[in-house]
């Protein structure tokens, strides 16, 4: 019988290797053409009651770094609430002025002039367009709530629209809780929007209500609106986690075509969150929908966690502690012979569906209680230490007495004990 491995490892491609089920047959991923990308980290994430409003200096360090790996729109803030955000949102645009980065800047505002305003203010005074997103409640139940009627949610939008397109900047219309609200009343604010010059449309799922059918149902009525507008309008989906699909249907929104989408690094935002912007740049990566640079997506990740005090779960995906560490001996042993064919991208995916290496992580082997004597012999080759037979003895010892994961300083008393 012939066999099925490869001669030489450094001469195959994945492909030789890993049959992919999310590509192969009728239902397989289709080539899309790439979405353009918008983070809301530093105005919609921070509204979370638990999340901390980073410094300047890391909201700087945050731009950078979007910008590095390719993502298109940031939002830089909302000016209308107060003189901080003022002074942010200038800064942050003149950072972008200045080093030239390949991002565009946006600014929240709610369809009103006193929000619109120190948007038109901050771009005059910095010489860069910016562009305003102006948002409005949209849902009958928020009309209820609220005591408003359609007439004034038309009356607003086009006022707000006319404002910004007036002072020369680009301009989308932004409809909360899109995904409850009725199509007579979408319609309406979203034909007055366009007659006014609004340069896209921003379908939002405010409180997690869709699922994927809701998604690819609003977006072909959006499509119907904007055909019958004769306008070329850019459509965005903006969306929320509360049924935990908030991933799952930014991916749907993309497969069906939108021009931009939304999140936030770590999905954070009200309520659960938004959106999880990191997650869904290694999906599209994936995919084959993305094209960036992502190596320095753990370090944004890393950075966002950091100055918002959001912590990342152990088991969150790519970017937890615990994404890519194994101490199970079988599968350590799988890593260490792929290793040992001098094939970093097999080591990188014989036991992960994701290639730690294209998101700034690597693979690591920790020494527990179903650790194997590979796992030991691969921890301290790595540290540059000989694994003597009677030091990797007395680690796996002290490994099986425990009934979790030994750490660094534990492995290195054991090395020291033994001089």
């Amino acid at each position: 019988m012939p066999s099925t491995q490869p001669a030489d490892t450094n001469e195959i491609n994945e492909s030789a290797v890993i049959h992919d089920w999310n590509v192969e047959g009728p239902h397989g991923i289709k080539t899309k053409p790439r979405p353009k990308i918008v983070d809301e980290t530093l105005r919609d994430g921070v509204q979370c009651p638990s999340v901390t409003d980073p410094p300047i200096e890391a909201k700087v360090q945050i731009v950078r770094l979007l910008a590095g790996i390719g993502v298109d729109v940031v939002d830089i803030g909302l000016p209308g609430a107060g003189p901080r955000a003022v002074a942010d949102v200038t800064r942050l645009a003149m950072l972008i002025r200045d080093e030239k980065l390949p991002i565009a800047a946006n600014c929240a505002a709610r369809t009103i002039e006193a929000d619109i305003r120190p948007i038109i203010d901050i771009s005059q005074k910095v010489g860069m367009p910016i562009e305003v997103m102006a948002f409005l409640g949209a849902s009958p139940i928020r009309l209820y709530a609220e005591g408003w009627d359609v007439d004034l949610l038309e009356t607003r939008t086009r006022s707000s629209i006319r404002l910004a397109k007036q002072n020369g900047l680009p301009c989308t219309f932004v409809t909360e809780d899109t995904t409850r609200s009725n199509p007579e009343t979408l319609r309406r604010l979203f034909l007055a929007a366009i007659e006014e010059g609004a340069d896209g449309l921003c379908l939002c799922d405010t409180v997690g209500h869709a699922t994927e059918a809701g998604v690819r149902n609003l977006l072909a009525f959006a499509r119907t609106v904007v055909k019958e507008s004769g306008r070329d309008v850019r459509l965005d989906w903006h969306g929320h986690n509360d049924r935990g699909y908030g991933l799952s249907n930014a991916v749907a929104a993309v497969a069906d075509g939108v021009d931009r989408v939304h999140g936030c690094v770590l999905g954070v935002g009200e309520r659960v969150g938004n959106t999880s912007l990191d997650l869904l740049l290694v999906n599209l990566k994936l995919m084959g929908w993305f094209d960036g640079d992502l190596s320095r997506l753990a370090e944004l990740v890393d950075l966002t966690s950091e100055h918002t005090e959001v912590s990342i779960p152990v088991s969150y995906p790519v970017f937890g502690k615990d994404a890519f560490r194994t101490g199970t001996g079988v599968h350590a042993a799988a890593v260490i012979k792929a290793i040992s064919k001098g094939a970093d991208w097999l080591a990188d995916r014989v036991y992960s569906g994701v290639p730690a290496s294209w998101f700034g992580r690597r693979q690591e082997i920790e020494i527990g209680p179903m650790a194997g004597d590979s796992n030991i012999i691969f921890w301290l080759r790595q540290r540059k230490l000989d694994p003597a037979p009677a030091l990797v003895a007395a680690i796996r010892e002290k490994a099986k007495s425990t009934p979790r994961m030994l750490s660094e300083e534990e492995v290195y008393a054991v090395v020291n004990a033994l001089g």
